[in-house]
């Protein structure tokens, strides 16, 4: 149990901050899902054009590292490249 105010203010702040950080968190795993569960390029382009997004504003909110969000904004390209090549015309 705190003893002085500031504590428990410092306890009701880590309780709000935990709960937005899980729901960003979700909301951004399962954007890395949608990109690796597509079934055309169309839904894979526009799920990962989505969690590019996630992955540049959790950065910057301090949420994940820089270095993670474009190691995995990376792999996320490599992958949707591969899985979806280019048809040549």
């Amino acid at each position: 149990m705190a003893n002085l105010k500031s504590s428990e203010k410092d306890i009701r702040r880590t309780a709000t901050r935990t709960v937005r950080n899980r729901a960003r968190m979700s909301e951004l795993e399962s954007s890395l899902k949608a990109v690796r569960s597509a079934v055309d390029a169309a839904a894979a382009k526009a799920a990962y054009q989505r969690a590019t997004s996630l992955l540049d504003r959790a950065s910057a909110k301090d949420l994940i590292h820089p270095r993670t969000a474009s190691r995995q904004k990376s792999r996320l390209a490599l992958f949707v490249a591969k899985k979806f090549p280019a048809t040549k015309k």
